[in-house]
């Protein structure tokens, strides 16, 4: 039976542990976070020793750059997969999205130089420092900006940021869907909380502190599902109704438990000069929903919309209209989902998430741009998926859409062939098969 809980303010943790390099090094080499990992990543032992590998290169790499740290503490916050509720929270809708066993790393070290310096794997060192606090314009659409608005937060809560070193490897990939930014912000987000605050912020808090620091500082309009779903970990459904509060409850269930495998696969198309195909949804939703006086489609009663189409047709265009449908049905949607999964109700799951995969094919219109209509290949990787696994598993278009990633659930057995499929459509390592990670973000000891 899976378990509900509903989240508040009091979901975080107190404790925080710190370790030479030394004690680090042994307590991975020796096996003495094994049970710490297989929560974070399965109990897949080839997983398990490339994460062990991870861990000791990191704190290697760390101990290269910052030599005179003694104390080291580790931390880390996962990636998400959306799992039904396709752009639907910025009409006050409802979500369900889940954590995922890939995560963002990080090797820390506190000290009372009032700067923080970050090394992330692949890009240049970054010095924030934090005698001003305020935005900086030149920063808008940097990982500077997002740490500046996080610690602005803290500050404004009376706790007092001294500053630290860290090195920062992940492998929940940029402009994969499965949103890298607010693994980042939720790890910073519990760097500074468990240092230098006790713990007391919890991951709600810590997840608004994300959300705002990339809205207000990064200069990037988002909503909350993705810092929530990183910070609170497992399942979460999410009710947008109150947008200053919203329900919030983690469910815990396990797709191993139907058979099933969850795989992400990134189609390799490019993001480039879509922001107006993303930009396009919310506002012709918006717009049907100003026909009834509203601001979103939260507040529309879904009958009266289905009534009064003719009137509508005769002031938005049609796919306004069908834009529109889709949030009423797939918004009633996010909830089936979540009872289906809580009564380990498979079947019934399976076939929810294939409705949500004709509704955003055939009425959200999210699978390819009309800019480029000849790159079509979320549509290409979907037809695919159906060939291959017919009614034994479900596919969808996975995140915003128009290019990127779609996300299916295969049956164990096919999932190989589904893989090797897939891999040579759109090239090799392009299949992520992931677990569901039930804790959220965390301290590493």
């Amino acid at each position: 039976k899976c378990v509900t809980r509903r989240v508040g303010s009091d979901y975080h943790y107190r404790t925080e542990v710190t370790m030479n390099r030394d004690e680090l090094l042994n307590a991975v080499s020796q096996d003495s976070l094994t049970d710490i990992f297989t929560r974070l990543y399965g109990n897949n032992e080839e997983i398990l020793a490339m994460q062990k590998e991870r861990y000791i290169k990191a704190v290697k790499s760390f101990e290269a750059l910052y030599p005179e740290s003694e104390d080291i503490s580790i931390f880390s916050a996962p990636g998400r997969t959306e799992v039904c509720g396709n752009h639907t929270d910025h009409q006050h809708g409802c979500v369900l999205a889940a954590a995922v066993d890939l995560d963002a790393v990080a090797i820390v070290s506190f000290h009372h130089d009032h700067v923080i310096r970050i090394q992330s794997v692949g890009y240049e060192q970054e010095f924030i420092e934090l005698d001003d606090l305020g935005i900086q314009p030149e920063e808008k659409g940097t990982s500077r900006a997002l740490v500046r608005g996080i610690v602005s937060q803290f500050h404004d809560m009376g706790v007092q940021v001294d500053g630290f070193n860290a090195y920062i490897t992940s492998d929940v990939l940029s402009g994969s869907g499965l949103s890298s930014s607010a693994a980042f912000e939720v790890l910073i987000g519990n760097i500074i909380d468990r240092h230098y605050n006790g713990g007391q912020a919890g991951a709600v808090k810590i997840a608004k502190m994300g959300q705002y620091a990339e809205n207000k500082y990064f200069g990037k309009e988002s909503g909350l599902m993705d810092q929530m779903v990183s910070s609170v970990g497992g399942f979460v459904y999410i009710d947008f109704g109150d947008t200053t509060n919203p329900v919030i409850e983690k469910h815990e269930c396990s797709f191993e438990d139907g058979g099933l495998r969850l795989i992400i696969t990134d189609t390799k198309g490019s993001h480039a000069d879509l922001t107006d195909d993303y930009v396009s949804i919310p506002s012709e939703m918006k717009l049907i929903a100003a026909q009834f006086g509203k601001m979103v489609l939260r507040d529309v009663e879904e009958e009266q919309f289905y009534q009064s189409l003719p009137r509508l047709r005769s002031v938005c265009p049609d796919r306004a209209i069908l834009r529109a449908a889709h949030f009423f049905s797939d918004n009633a949607r996010v909830r089936k989902e979540t009872e289906a999964l809580d009564a380990n109700d498979f079947p019934a799951f399976l076939h929810l998430v294939r409705e949500s995969g004709r509704s955003s094919a055939e009425l959200l219109q999210n699978l390819y741009s009309t800019k480029k209509p000849i790159e079509q290949g979320i549509p290409l990787a979907l037809m695919v998926s159906g060939r291959l696994l017919g009614d034994h598993g479900a596919f969808r278009v996975h995140g915003g859409g128009f290019a990127g990633t779609i996300q299916a659930f295969v049956p164990e057995e096919l999932t190989g062939q589904y893989q090797m499929t897939m891999e040579a459509l759109f090239g090799e390592g392009c299949c992520y098969v992931l677990n569901i990670r039930s804790e959220g973000g965390v301290q590493v000891i």
